[in-house]
């Protein structure tokens, strides 16, 4: 994978913020053409004008306080509410008794609503139910307690929708914050897992390269190979346990394995990892000789540079396997196959097999040559690894990796 990978968030939260801001413009849009259809049935027209002129400034220099949750302070909540508030109860010193007591709208109408869902995008639902509350007061004041039916019905829609808002927007909190959480382990997973690869193809097989050469010569150098050993088996544990920390980690090549030196950086990115293709041949062909035959197509076989280059690294680990396990004797064939949407690289071998249950038990122990090495390298290329072994009748290793996920 080239370049940098990023966790790209994005919050359900934004398109509510940008919708309560329309709102606000259109309900004070409503409220204003609402009282000139009506201005001569006002007794005292002036104090709605006045009202209603403080409304529109207001709703307008406020926009960008309701463009999003940072800048939606709980002073301008107050204010905003506020100015709600004094638009329901200046609403008898401008109309008529009657037509209040008949059901008659308040002078900010339904932008009070606006105010309210402001209060449940900031602070979920139970700021929301706080702020319905106090709406819901004024209007039944301004009835002098007796509210029309309508009015009843006006309250508890704008409180029951408003605690509804709010409570799908502390889910929706909760559930961005899980998402987060999960995209921020699984980079750190496959940080981790490239890491191991990293080390197993190059510390971890040098230090048991160390323990065999000392145990065979002897003397201090038994010692020598005792205490990497050691080292080795902690370095396992680390590795597998997830506790190795995102740095600089080059890997060597081991026992004649062509394996490319890759440098991670802090963003799981490679060094070196240019744009272009690669011939995969000219990776593998210096694998072949007296014991390991290499068959190649005849013509080149292109793959993405880091996708070359971790295949190579697959097909290094898989020769690196034969050596160990099935003796320095054992024979082994590399065949490469171009079927035009997909690549196939086959490692076989003429030794001993793997017993069954072999690689899981492996795997347990912290030793990564099959499980990160092979099968995650193909995985992070978008490709399949399969392993098919037989004991007394050697293995057989199969790596696709399709060209349209290969550059990943």
């Amino acid at each position: 994978m080239a370049g940098r990978e990023r966790v790209v968030r994005m919050s359900v939260e934004l398109p509510l913020w940008r919708a309560l801001t329309a709102y606000r413009v259109l309900t004070m849009l409503y409220a204003v053409l609402l009282f000139a259809s009506a201005y001569r049935r006002f007794p005292h027209p002036g104090v709605a004008v006045g009202y209603l002129a403080v409304l529109a400034v207001w709703t307008l220099a406020t926009l960008p306080r309701v463009a999003n949750a940072a800048s939606c302070t709980k002073r301008f909540l107050g204010a905003d509410l506020g100015v709600a508030v004094a638009g329901i109860l200046l609403t008898p010193l401008a109309d008529t008794h009657e037509r209040i007591a008949a059901g008659g709208p308040t002078l900010p109408t339904i932008w009070t609503a606006g105010a309210v869902l402001a209060f449940a995008l900031k602070g979920g639902w139970r700021w929301a139910a706080v702020a319905s509350t106090v709406v819901a007061v004024a209007n039944i004041v301004v009835h002098q307690g007796d509210p029309t039916r309508d009015t009843l019905h006006n309250v508890l829609l704008v409180w029951v929708a408003s605690v509804a808002i709010g409570y799908v927007v502390e889910v929706a909190r909760a559930s961005e914050a899980t998402l987060a959480r999960a995209l921020e382990i699984e980079a750190a997973t496959r940080e981790r897992e490239r890491l191991a690869r990293d080390i197993h193809d190059g510390v971890l097989q040098v230090l048991a390269m160390v323990q065999r050469r000392g145990a065979e010569l002897g003397g201090e150098a038994a010692e020598i190979g005792r205490m990497a050993g050691e080292q080795e088996v902690a370095l396992r544990t680390l590795v597998s346990s997830g506790l190795v920390p995102p740095s600089r980690v080059s890997s060597t090549p081991a026992h004649g394995a062509l394996v490319a030196a890759v440098e991670v950086d802090e963003a799981g990115g490679a060094e070196g990892d240019g744009a272009g293709e690669l011939d995969l041949r000219t990776l593998l062909a210096p694998h072949a000789g007296s014991r390991v035959s290499f068959a190649e197509p005849g013509a080149p076989v292109l793959l993405a540079v880091p996708a070359a280059k971790e295949l190579a690294a697959a097909v290094g680990a898989a020769l690196d396997n034969v050596r160990k396990h099935a003796g320095e004797g054992a024979r082994a064939w590399i065949l490469v196959e171009d079927w035009g949407d997909e690549v196939i690289v086959t490692v076989r071998d003429d030794g001993p097999g793997i017993p069954a249950g072999r690689l899981d038990q492996a795997a347990g122990e912290g030793r990564l040559g099959v499980a990160q090495s092979i099968r995650g390298r193909l995985r992070d290329l978008g490709g399949t690894a399969e392993l098919v072994s037989v004991p007394g009748q050697g293995t057989e290793v199969e790596l696709k990796v399709p060209r349209n996920g290969a550059g990943r």
